[in-house]
Formats: C-alpha cells, sequence, structure tokens
C-alpha cells in the first residue's frame, strides 16, 4: 500500500505539470432562466465544496478524485485573502496557497471549478478571510462604498486575475463562473459597494457573476446586485421559491442553484457542544439524500457544503458572535461531511453516489479510490522542556497603555503583557472592554485565574499586589468573528486600559508571540520543573511510526493528548493547532505526508499541572467527547 500510495504522490506531482502544459479549447458557461449551459448545452451543476487551502497540496488530486467518485461535476471553493496577503503587498500563492495548481488538477479529474473569492467568504475564518491588517488601516470599513477598503479589495483581485485569469472556461479552464462577495443580504444594502465589486471582478474575470444568499426576503433583496444571478442557500425548496418571490429583477433571475446545501453543521469548542454529524444516523443521512434527490429530479442544481471540510490549521480557525459570548471554532473543520477531515468517506458519502447514479450516464462515475487505514501510534511520554515566558527576551514595544496585538503588527497567537506595580492596589482585574479573547492572569509568574469570552459572564479574577509585584497577563486570540464587521471588534489583544480594584494601571510591557516559526531551545536538551500554578510550558517527545507507515496516507493518525487542558501542538515543525479539554475534538489530525520515520512533537501547555505528566498516542479513530473546563467561571 505504501508503494501505491507514493506512485501516487510522484505522479500527481508529474499531472500537476503535465496540465500546466495542457492546453484546452476554449469554452462557454452561460444561462437561460431554467438552465446552466456548458458549450450550449444545458448543465446540472453537482456540485461540493472544497477549499484548497485547508488542505495539504500532497492529498490535492486524492480528494478531487474521490469528488468525481461520488458522482460530483463541480468543486466550490472559497480563497482565504488572509492566506494570500498576510501583510499587505506580501503576496502568497505557494503550497497551500497555489490554487491555479489545485484548479488544474481539478479540471485534470473532470471537475469544473465556482471561483468563491470573497473578498470577504465567511466559511468559520479569522474575520471571514480578512486580512488582520485591515483594522490598522486609517479610515477603513469594510464591506461597504469604503475608499480605503475599496482599494485594498481591488489589489487583492486584481492580484487573482493575474494568477487565475488563464484558467477560465473562455480560455481553456475549469473555472465557469465566479460569486459575488458572500451572503451580503445577511450584512447590507450598500449597492454602490456591490457595483463597484462586481466591476473589480469583471476587470479580471471574463465568466458570468453570481450572488449567493440565505432564502429570505431581506437576505436576496439586500444581496441581489442589477445583471448578476441570484442563487440561494440553506434548504432548497423554500429557498429556490423565495428567490423567485423576492428577486423581481429579470436581469436576476435564472436557473435555481443552491449554493451551499448544508450537510451537517460546524463545531465549536465547549463543553456543552458536541460533534455536528449526521453519519450513522439513518434518519438524517435518509433526509439530505432526499434533499438532494428532490433537487436533482427538478433539474436543479446544488453544491454540498461541506463536501470534504479539512483542516484549521495553526492559529487559522475563527469565531462567530451575536450578541452573546464568543464561539470560537476547532481545528478541526471536518463538518461532519461526506469525506472527513482525513479524506475517508463516511456512510453519507456512499448513500450520496448510489442517489447521484440515477442522474448520471451509466458508468461515468469512477470507483471509489482504495483508502490505506491510519496508523497507530503507542503512547509516548512528553517531558517539560522551558516556561514559554523564560524565552522572551526584550519587550516588542513599551508603552503607558496596553498596545493591541494588531498594532504591534501581529495578526494571531499570544500577546505577553507585563506591569510592575508601583503602588499596593488589590481587587477585582478589569481588561480593557473585554479580553481577546482568552486571558490568563499571572501574579509573580503565579496563574491567579482565566477570564474566557467563550462564556457569556467570563471569570471575575481578584488579586492584590504589592509595590514591586510582576502583574501578567497572557491573552490568546481564539479567532476573529467572520460575520461581525466593525473594525474595533476585530483587533485582539488588549484594547485599552487595565485596571485592578478601579485604579488604573499604567506602564506595560508588551511581548508578541505570534508562534509562527518555534523558538530555539526546545531541542530536549534542556528541562523544566513544573510548579504550582506554572505559566505555559513547551514540552518536547518524539515517535516512532510503524513501519511502512509514514510520508503518505498510510501514515495518517490523530494524536490525542488526553491529559493536556489547552495548547498547541507541532509535529515535525508544523502546527497542527489548537487542543482543549473541554472538546469535543480530542485529537489532532496529522496528515502522513508530513511525518518520518522518527518524528518530533512540540506541545505548548498553557495550564501545565505539577503532578501530571503529559504523554501522547496516536489513534486511527478519531474520539469526539466534551469534558468539564477546569476554567468556567
Amino acid at each position: 500500500m505504501k508503494f501505491l500510495w507514493g506512485t501516487l504522490v510522484a505522479l500527481s506531482a508529474l499531472s500537476a505539470t503535465l496540465a500546466a502544459e495542457t492546453t484546452h479549447a476554449p469554452g462557454s458557461f452561460s444561462y437561460n432562466r431554467t438552465d446552466f449551459l456548458l458549450n450550449g448545452q444545458p448543465f446540472q451543476i453537482i456540485g461540493g465544496q472544497m477549499d484548497p487551502q485547508r488542505i495539504l497540496p500532497e492529498y490535492w488530486t486524492h480528494r478531487l478524485k474521490m469528488a468525481r467518485a461520488m458522482g460530483l461535476n463541480t468543486i466550490f471553493s472559497y480563497l482565504y485573502w488572509n492566506l494570500h496577503e498576510p501583510r499587505p503587498g506580501a503576496w502568497d500563492f505557494s503550497g497551500r496557497n497555489d490554487v491555479a495548481r489545485f484548479f488544474r488538477l481539478a479540471q485534470q479529474e473532470g471537475l469544473r471549478v465556482v471561483l468563491r473569492p470573497g473578498p470577504y467568504i465567511c466559511g468559520e475564518r479569522d474575520w471571514g478571510g480578512f486580512p488582520a491588517w485591515l483594522s490598522q488601516v486609517p479610515g477603513m470599513a469594510v464591506r461597504q462604498n469604503n475608499r480605503p477598503f475599496l482599494d485594498a479589495a481591488k489589489s487583492y483581485i486584481d492580484r487573482l486575475g493575474k494568477e487565475l485569469g488563464q484558467l477560465q472556461i473562455t480560455q481553456g479552464g475549469p473555472i465557469l463562473m465566479a460569486q459575488l462577495e458572500n451572503e451580503y443580504g445577511s450584512f447590507g444594502t450598500d449597492k454602490t459597494y456591490l457595483a463597484a465589486l462586481a466591476a473589480m471582478l469583471r476587470e479580471n474575470f471574463d465568466v458570468f457573476l453570481y450572488t449567493n444568499d440565505g432564502g429570505g426576503q431581506s437576505y436576496l433583496e439586500g444581496g441581489q446586485l442589477h445583471g448578476v444571478l441570484a442563487v440561494i442557500d440553506g434548504d432548497s425548496q423554500s429557498g429556490f421559491a423565495a428567490r423567485d418571490k423576492y428577486v423581481t429583477d429579470p436581469t436576476s433571475l435564472g436557473p435555481q442553484l443552491n449554493g451551499e446545501y448544508y450537510i451537517s453543521w460546524i463545531d465549536q469548542w465547549g463543553s456543552d457542544y458536541p460533534h455536528q454529524q449526521i453519519a450513522g444516523s439513518q434518519a438524517d443521512v435518509a433526509k439530505a439524500v432526499a434533499d438532494l434527490d428532490w433537487t436533482l429530479a427538478g433539474g436543479y442544481s446544488f453544491s454540498i457544503y461541506m463536501f470534504h471540510g479539512g483542516t484549521n490549521f495553526g492559529f487559522e480557525n475563527g469565531g462567530i458572535r451575536d450578541d452573546g459570548p464568543l464561539a470560537a471554532m476547532t481545528t478541526s473543520y471536518d463538518y461532519g461531511a461526506p469525506l472527513d477531515e482525513s479524506g475517508r468517506p463516511t456512510d453519507v458519502y456512499f448513500r450520496l453516489r448510489d442517489m447521484i447514479q440515477k442522474y448520471v450516464p451509466k458508468g461515468s462515475i469512477p470507483s471509489v479510490p482504495a483508502m490505506p487505514a491510519r496508523a497507530a501510534v503507542p503512547e509516548f511520554q512528553l517531558r517539560p522542556a522551558a516556561a514559554l515566558f523564560d524565552l522572551q527576551g526584550r519587550p516588542t514595544r513599551q508603552a503607558s497603555d496596553p498596545v493591541s496585538m494588531d498594532a504591534l503588527g501581529q495578526a494571531y497567537g499570544y500577546v505577553l503583557y507585563q506591569h510592575t506595580v508601583a503602588t499596593d492596589v488589590a481587587g477585582n482585574v478589569t481588561i480593557g472592554d473585554g479580553a481577546r479573547d482568552r486571558a490568563i492572569i499571572y501574579v509573580n509568574g503565579v496563574r491567579s485565574g482565566v477570564v474566557d469570552t467563550i462564556y457569556k459572564t467570563p471569570s471575575t479574577v481578584s488579586v492584590t499586589l504589592r509595590k514591586g509585584d510582576k502583574l501578567q497577563i497572557l491573552v490568546e486570540n481564539l479567532g476573529r468573528v467572520d460575520v461581525r464587521q466593525r473594525l474595533r471588534e476585530q483587533v485582539k489583544g488588549i484594547v485599552g486600559h487595565v485596571s485592578v480594584g478601579g485604579t488604573v494601571l499604567t506602564n506595560w510591557c508588551m511581548h508578541s508571540i505570534p508562534l509562527d516559526t518555534l523558538p530555539a531551545g526546545l531541542d530536549g536538551k534542556k528541562t523544566h520543573v513544573v510548579r504550582q500554578k506554572d505559566g505555559p510550558v513547551f514540552y518536547t517527545g518524539s515517535f516512532d511510526m510503524p513501519a511502512g507507515a509514514a510520508a503518505d496516507p498510510s501514515g495518517d493518525t490523530f494524536l490525542a493528548v488526553p491529559k493536556g487542558i489547552k495548547g498547541v501542538l507541532w509535529v515535525n515543525g508544523v502546527n497542527m493547532g489548537r487542543y482543549w479539554t473541554v472538546g469535543p475534538q480530542q485529537s489532532l489530525y496529522v496528515p502522513g505526508s508530513i511525518l518520518k520515520a522518527r518524528n518530533k512533537v512540540v506541545l505548548l501547555e498553557l495550564e501545565p499541572q505539577p503532578d501530571v505528566k503529559l504523554s501522547a498516542q496516536g489513534i486511527p479513530e478519531r474520539k469526539w467527547f466534551n469534558n468539564a473546563d477546569p476554567d468556567a467561571p
């Protein structure tokens, strides 16, 4: 099996090269009132959402083959502006961001592509895909007719045009159409803004545009734009009826497409939030199959959201908040999808495959590729190597008042705020206008409490400080909210003053801890003695892969840290993402493509316990469950 998968990886690389060199005849994609037309012939979109930036490139070909084998003919893909332009003018279209290569591979597998470039995409991504630096641009107001935003968005769309323009169907590529904004009717009604964005897209792309909104009157009327096809998401039957009732502009009417049919739903961290899935439930699976069967039988089109969700590697997850607590998304974006996080088909996958075969020519759906079993890794020890605070050098900045994460030029990770007490003070700690998003408070290096905004009423932490004491506040960005767009609310770290017992504290040192790379000194040669209520500690360890299981999907595994409280885990220098005992996610997906015979693990445990020896193990099947939060209010 290892040889077969190694061959597939090599062939994928060769195929990508050949696909880039292959020329395809220009085609056309249009529509009339009832049908999409591919090269003049009716075309029913049987689609599914799969975002390349949540999947390692080594697995793109396999995931696309799995899409074709379920019967899909079209892939819908969001693009993440924040990954393509992490700093103003600093573009990245390499690795997971090489979306042009993903689309070429899709075409090679016989799949068409629908482009969903944003600039706002929602998708439970950090700030809906917006780069964090937007919050620091003077005069910025996103998703409206605002010159700073339109200028930044135009730069992004123009760059996408250079990267992807040649992949449109009009130039022989797989891209059929492009989405204008995303569910804009859920946000606003600024038609001037939509028209400006549509003009940018049309300057760079020849294919037609469409809008995607929920199936309600305000959503559809707010998001629709003259001359742009309006489609819905959510429930097909009610949504299609709503589209034809509330969209009265004939230039926005055409064939019915459910741009996001929700198979399941998202997962968020919390003791009270179980894993969302329909796999294993005969009634729920039957309903999804029946809904999509009805759609195809009526001659309509759909895209399953998600067909394959993938992973929020590192700190890439977003959050959701209305007027209540923060819903922080898990590292896994499994989404209960037909193709699970590791690319294995579920019972939903096979039931949908059986249904789709009724609507396509016999024999046109390829066989489902074989997939090796995931690897099991025996338990291995993790040893405390260094304290996070000991690895900090000179402060990033010193100021009278705390400086936000974003103002420090940092997008993700942590900021350590440190104050040396000038006069005795005692009472409750008030952190600006609220922690953003989780603050651990220390006095002289000893943990005093946690303020966590995943709760409607976070804990209150009270301290007694004497002159010369050191107050430290470690603030973690748990993910910018994807559906709230006021800039001040998206800024992380501390925004405002810090007070104790009503006394405002001034003179702060800020240490940026983005952890985009691991600090030096974690080679395992040094050790750290964990104390009671200690600060965050790096642990290190290593594991060997079972013989014949590495460097390909036969080495895929899920690493679990059963006694860990909260933190981040790296394997061979790659940030696998956050773990948190509250669940529902209790293990981290580790793709076999990053593994070797011997593998190094680094774990940052935010709340180490002196009487707990941490260990990890690789399990072949995920376990989803919840635990009580030791830091709950």
